[in-house]
């Protein structure tokens, strides 16, 4: 009883809105908002501005193309996803790490400064992984001149045209990757309708078949390394 009756502080948190005593409180509350912002627009960021969208989306096709359901499981993929994402942006993330947020936390650069100099390595591996007839169609909607130099090209438009390619390359590289499975697929059903086993499930006979390949040519290295190899 001793122990419930003492007194134990509890830390509260207070929200609210006053009025500022100076021009550097109004900036600082800005700044805190527009992070607050950025981190709620982080999925959106990581999801279409990196080399996710492209990774997730082989690595799902290839599942389906081996016909094994949910094997691996969701979580695997996106976690395999996301440290391959890792990989691949690394000296994008670097130097943004050195280029923008060092000098910001030391002082050296104000935060629209910083948010420039940070922005520009992911415009740059944007750019390079962009097909120029996506972005011309982006540029022609929106009506804006065409650009000269990669610093002309609108950030709002790169982000849509970067998407679209990268929707395109990864269905290019899961089509290839399918063509074996679906070549194993039909030689086991034409097999089975030849002997007349016509209520057997072809599936159930080609999956074994398939993974064993799969297995045989060491597919998941060659899956990853077609993946790494596909960024410029």
């Amino acid at each position: 009883m001793g122990f419930l009756q003492t007194n134990i502080p509890f830390p509260s948190i207070d929200i609210g809105l006053g009025v500022a005593e100076s021009p550097g409180d109004v900036a600082v509350s800005l700044q805190v908002l527009l992070l607050l912002t950025i981190l709620s627009l982080a999925p959106a960021i990581l999801t279409l501005m990196t080399s996710f969208t492209r990774t997730v989306i082989v690595l799902s096709l290839i599942r389906n193309a081996l016909g094994t359901n949910q094997v691996p499981p969701n979580q695997v993929l996106i976690g395999l996803a996301l440290f391959l994402t890792a990989f691949v942006m690394a000296p994008t993330f670097g130097a943004v790490y050195t280029d923008a947020l060092v000098p910001y936390f030391a002082g050296e650069l104000t935060l629209e400064e910083a948010w420039e100099t940070g922005l520009s390595p992911m415009r740059e591996f944007m750019i390079r992984n962009t097909r120029e007839k996506d972005l011309e169609m982006f540029v022609a909607v929106r009506g804006e001149e065409r650009p000269q130099t990669p610093d002309d090209v609108n950030t709002l438009t790169l982000i849509p045209a970067f998407v679209i390619s990268e929707l395109k390359t990864a269905f290019q590289l899961a089509f290839v990757i399918f063509i074996p499975f679906l070549v194993v697929d039909m030689v086991v059903a034409s097999t089975l309708m030849g002997m007349g086993m016509m209520m057997l499930p072809p599936v159930m006979i080609s999956l074994p078949f398939k993974i064993m390949l799969f297995i045989l040519v060491d597919g998941w290295h060659l899956v990853v390394r077609s993946l790494l190899m596909s960024f410029s």
